[in-house]
């Protein structure tokens, strides 16, 4: 039986290759077409091609992320639909190759495809996309959420802060930051606007050039309002450039323990976690989604066809794969429109693929 295992995975993980690179030379070419409207041919200085070719490039590996589970199902499909054509796996099974032992061939390689698929988008997929984010924001644009770049709060013994950050420059600093002071019961005492900044290694920021304007009450009815100018100031907090990061790029690309650590952050200060709850059980649970896929693909061995092509199983795999694609993220927006439990959110398609799958194994397998 290892060497049917062997001949088995052998075949998948070579279709499978083909199929990615396939689907990966397909985006990067759409990719790097859209991305040639950005290219400043008249300026040698500006955005040239070879900075479009690498922007692509980091972009491939979170297309590699979000493609390897479709991939490994049609993949999959592919080999199982021609190992029936050819009537190789009927002798197999009549060599002692149970449906039992078949499955857990199966999921033998499904496991390896989502240890990949989990250090792609947990390691190599964040570096790549926070790479090539950077890459883009040197020679075209900063970093940054809309106008007024991205909010953030932070609640300390006797004081609360609303932190914004409206910029994040290349080398990891940031520019125009404002932090807004409150006091326990919600009086402003203080707004802090800092041209540049940057984040120190004592659990603190280091600001330059800062308008410092203090509103002190106590012991007057009108609000004495002082107004300074500081050309450095350290302002202490538990806010880490990571979290930034997580506030002004996209959290689907960052890794799981950053994720956590930010929902951590956000309940801690009474903010709202939900979306980042969510993207944090899809990264748990995405890379399950490859042991689906090859139990999915399974079934399509015990068809019974001679003359037929399997040009139809193949785009019913293609189909199946697209729509879990979708299903995935449909359940992501309708979960954190309606308040859903976050981990159900995520493992919602996964199960439900699951059914199917098992099913489809049992009707063609177990019962015909």
């Amino acid at each position: 039986m290892k060497t049917v295992s062997r001949m088995v995975q052998g075949e998948m993980l070579k279709s499978v290759g083909f199929v990615t690179l396939a689907f990966l030379a397909l985006f990067a070419f759409i990719d790097f077409v859209d991305e040639l409207r950005w290219v400043e041919s008249s300026n040698p200085l500006g955005y040239q091609v070879r900075h479009a070719a690498a922007f692509v490039a980091t972009l491939s590996v979170s297309n590699l992320y979000d493609l390897l589970p479709i991939t490994v199902l049609i993949g999959s499909v592919f080999v199982m639909a021609r190992l029936a054509q050819t009537s190789e796996f009927t002798v197999l099974r009549t060599s002692g190759l149970s449906p039992g032992r078949a499955l857990r061939v199966m999921l033998g390689l499904g496991l390896v495809f989502a240890l990949v698929t989990f250090a792609i988008g947990d390691f190599i997929a964040p570096a790549a996309d926070r790479a090539g984010q950077f890459l883009r924001a040197k020679y075209l644009r900063e970093v940054t959420v809309g106008q007024t770049g991205a909010w953030l709060r932070e609640k300390q013994s006797y004081s609360s802060y609303a932190v914004n950050v409206g910029v994040l420059q290349p080398d990891g600093s940031m520019r125009r930051v404002r932090i807004i002071e409150f006091d326990n019961r919600g009086r402003l005492l203080s707004i802090n606007e800092a041209r540049t900044g940057r984040f120190g290694g004592d659990d603190s920021w280091l600001l330059q050039d800062v308008a410092r304007t203090e509103f002190n009450t106590e012991g007057s009815a009108t609000a004495r309002v002082v107004r300074s100018q500081l050309p450095e100031f350290r302002w202490p907090t538990t806010l880490t450039g990571e979290m930034v990061t997580v506030a002004l790029l996209r959290p689907e690309r960052m890794p799981t323990i950053d994720l956590f650590q930010f929902m951590r952050h956000l309940d801690a200060n009474g903010q709202s976690s939900q979306r980042y709850e969510i993207e944090f059980w899809r990264k748990v649970f995405y890379p399950l989604s490859c042991l689906v896929m090859v139990v999915l693909a399974l079934p399509f061995a015990y068809l019974h066809f001679r003359t037929s092509g399997i040009s139809t199983y193949v785009f019913i795999g293609v189909m199946t794969g697209i729509s879990f694609f979708l299903l995935n993220d449909l359940f992501g927006y309708f979960g954190n429109l309606r308040n859903w439990w976050p981990w159900l959110t995520a493992a919602a398609p996964g199960l439900l693929y699951s059914l199917l799958s098992l099913s489809a194994f049992g009707w063609l397998v177990l019962r015909r």
